[in-house]
């Protein structure tokens, strides 16, 4: 009994280390002045597509946030963090309500995650919703809200954030979807790419369900009236629908074939 308990003792004070200590062994600081070269989240991918066999590659474009369409910034904020410049790292009512919903159907499905938190997923961690990892993410998103600017963080967001399989960042996926620049992008298109983040895997702002028209419609509405979208680009088709009800849509975003997506890829790195 007595090595039992020493064995114990002993497991129990490594997963301790890995628990609480790698969050504060990762390098945050230079951050401030370097861009993230590979994600966690890249990672990852990579690794799937090799076990499935895919030639994928991760297509990204780093742009500073002034390059970005102040319309995708806002549509981003307001889809995926509407409080982003008024908490420290975490939305205590959104994570409230995250736990309520998964009490309610019995399983982890809600996060109720900042923007902050996703960047410290993304870089550094994995998407599963397990326990320990939430710890490792809470830890880290403190630290990044420590060491780096909101603008900072939003930025990263922004340029490391999926939109797509293997599109990684707002101006690979504004180009790909699009064929501009991010800087160009409309109110209506910086809507439909905000509505597809939740999942952008399933959903396409392109080819979209009527789950994502409705979400993408919604940010619209929000933007308009908060007097983020100048009058000229003002439209007024559908203003008169309710925008309450969440649909949601079991529709499947049809991928394109491989060499499809390839060609498109290399022609907006030879535009650019």
């Amino acid at each position: 009994m007595k090595i039992f308990r020493i064995l114990f003792i002993i497991f129990l004070f490594i997963f301790l280390v890995y628990l609480l200590g790698y969050p504060f062994f990762i390098e945050i600081s230079h951050l401030k002045r370097e861009n993230p070269k590979i994600t966690a989240m890249m990672k990852l991918r990579m690794k799937q597509w090799e076990e499935k066999g895919k030639t994928l590659r991760i297509y990204q474009i780093w742009v500073p946030l002034n390059q970005i369409s102040p319309y995708l910034v806002k549509a981003v904020l307001i889809a995926e963090d509407d409080k982003f410049y008024k908490h420290e790292g975490f939305d205590f009512e959104a994570i409230k309500k995250a736990l309520e919903k998964n009490l309610r159907e019995g399983k982890l499905k809600y996060g109720g995650s900042t923007i902050s938190q996703q960047v410290a997923k993304n870089l550094f961690l994995n998407p599963s919703k397990n326990p320990v990892r939430k710890i490792q993410e809470a830890i880290i998103t403190w630290r990044l809200e420590k060491a780096l600017s909101k603008k900072r963080i939003l930025e990263i967001y922004l340029n490391i954030a999926e939109w797509g399989e293997g599109i990684f960042g707002i101006e690979a996926a504004s180009r790909y979807y699009f064929g501009k620049p991010s800087s160009a992008l409309s109110p209506w298109e910086a809507a439909y790419l905000a509505a597809v983040l939740p999942n952008p895997l399933k959903y396409s702002p392109v080819k979209p369900s009527s789950y994502v028209k409705r979400r993408a419609s919604l940010i619209y509405f929000i933007m308009k009236k908060r007097g983020i979208i100048k009058e000229e680009f003002v439209e007024i088709e559908e203003e008169t629908q309710s925008f309450t009800e969440t649909l949601e849509s079991e529709a499947k975003v049809e991928i394109p074939e491989t060499s499809e997506r390839e060609e498109k890829i290399e022609e907006f790195k030879d535009s650019n």
